[in-house]
């Protein structure tokens, strides 16, 4: 593949996503500590971000409506490059929570890596939540502290996930159990 100059790069973003969807993702990124090009899909409810402190990072992601990130003083969240993140999706960081490259999000889904209160302690616990690279989050899932998401790893819609899942499997249900392998077959190419 040919190196493409900046303008073949600008052209080929604005193929794929609307001018005014950079400019609403320009607007988004000003809550951002660092970001890439970032892209909003839609309009109304825009995206918020409920910033107590903490970090807030992306690459080149794409958001849809209603997305919302709440991050706490000590939180550090960050987002890889090619993410998209669907409707209505809540994400709530005390400590972290780390995106990887190429996920893909569904909507109403929600990652928290804490209680926000505590249970049956003095303390509230929080524990880091990663969901890593390739990972396929089905609606309404919902992923609690301390899970880790493996690379490939694909969760079922309305499933609760409270333990680590690995790369290159499929996971549903409450709780979230194992249901099989992802297949690694070569997928055809009908495009030419």
């Amino acid at each position: 593949m040919k190196d493409l100059t900046t303008f073949q790069l600008i052209q080929k973003r604005l193929k794929k996503h609307s001018f005014w969807g950079h400019v609403k993702g320009w607007w988004f990124s000003r809550k951002f500590d660092k970001h890439g090009f970032l892209v909003v899909t839609e309009w109304w409810p825009f995206p918020k971000v409920i910033k107590r402190g903490g970090r807030l990072t992306a690459e080149n992601c794409q958001f849809y409506s209603g997305v919302r990130f709440e991050i706490g003083p000590e939180g550090n969240l960050s987002i890889g490059n090619g993410t998209y993140i669907n409707r209505n999706t809540l994400i709530i960081c005390e400590k972290e929570v780390r995106i990887g490259r190429n996920c893909k999000i569904s909507w109403n889904v929600t990652i928290m890596d804490s209680d926000l209160h505590p249970l049956n302690s003095e303390k509230v616990e929080n524990k880091a939540v990663h969901i890593e690279d390739d990972a396929w989050i089905g609606c309404e899932a919902i992923i609690l502290k301390g899970v880790t998401v493996g690379k490939g790893a694909i969760i079922a819609a309305g499933s609760l996930v409270t333990k680590d899942v690995p790369g290159y499997t499929i996971f549903g249900g409450n709780p979230a159990k194992y249901i099989t392998d992802v297949q690694t077959q070569k997928i055809p190419d009908y495009s030419a």
